[in-house]
């Protein structure tokens, strides 16, 4: 099995336009709208962070449809939607791999592999039956871009805007990251993560450092 590469980080918030202006006041710098996502019943906003890499500002899409299933990145528990009344935060974080299939194979804890598309983008994504955050959210979403009709993969950088923002760390920490091949190291180590992470043992915590026009700001 190939690397798995840091895709992106994801920014939960109640109201996506709420969600956008925090980012923009935090780095200096407005993600700009990306679209819908029918199948899970939310919207969402983008911002390049490097070459390979954007922010994504996530929200429940109040216009849209009611899913069959519960939302990803546990949008629908009462203790997520409790800490996002509060205000927006760093839920989690995305890796690409070159198989999903492979990568769920070995890590059945990223969950089953769905089918998505928005626009002109196509990809696969783990999803834990429940919605929930795996690990709370410290283990990353599995996620494979594919081709669309045309033949073509594309990735949302393919298409953003440089935004003068770069994400260099992404810390986190977990008090089930044990050495070993138990614990969330032992699930790192079997997806081969590559990209500016690192993964510590303590108490949960996600916080990512990223370079602007006015200097180092940490999200979390």
């Amino acid at each position: 099995m190939r690397r798995s590469e840091l895709d992106h980080i994801v920014i939960a918030c109640s109201d996506l336009d709420d969600g956008i202006n925090w980012v923009d006041r935090q780095l200096g710098a407005r993600p700009v709208p990306g679209g819908q996502h029918v199948a899970m019943g939310t919207h969402n906003a983008l911002l390049k962070l490097g070459a390979r890499c954007y922010l994504e500002v996530i929200a429940v899409d109040a216009a849209g449809v009611e899913p069959i299933r519960p939302r990803w990145f546990a949008l629908d528990e009462a203790d997520m939607q409790s800490q996002l009344s509060k205000g927006p935060r760093l839920v989690t974080w995305a890796v690409r791999c070159e198989s999903l299939a492979n990568a769920c194979a070995r890590v059945p804890d990223l969950g089953d592999i769905m089918t998505m598309s928005r626009g002109d983008f196509h990809w696969k994504i783990a999803v834990p039956e429940t919605g929930a955050l795996a690990w709370g959210g410290v283990l990353p979403t599995g996620i494979q871009w594919i081709a669309g009709d045309d033949g073509t993969v594309r990735h949302p950088c393919d298409v953003l805007e440089d935004s003068g923002c770069e994400l260099t760390r992404l810390e986190l920490s977990h008090p089930a990251a044990v050495l070993g091949t138990s614990g969330i190291m032992g699930m790192f180590r079997e997806l081969k993560i590559f990209g500016p992470v690192d993964l510590a043992p303590g108490p949960k915590r996600l916080a990512a450092t990223i370079n602007t026009s006015n200097g180092e700001v940490v999200l979390s």
